[in-house]
């Protein structure tokens, strides 16, 4: 079986919209983000930065781009 060349590589980091379990705002997060990122309402972390992608608490809505 032969791979497949990708000609034109994507990244595989993106932005997502997230809701808060909590006080259920959204919010707009960065995928591989290495910083934790703090829900803007209550204060409640939403982001864990692990190296690579980060573990997303809250509820992931959509992929934005």
């Amino acid at each position: 079986m032969r791979k497949t060349r990708i000609l034109i590589p994507e990244p595989a980091s993106h932005f997502v919209r997230v809701k808060c379990t909590n006080c259920n705002n959204e919010q707009v997060i960065f995928s591989h983000s290495t910083f934790p990122a703090r829900c803007l309402a209550c204060g409640t972390q939403l982001v864990y930065p692990r190296g690579g992608k980060a573990k997303i608490v809250g509820e992931e809505l959509r992929q934005l781009g």
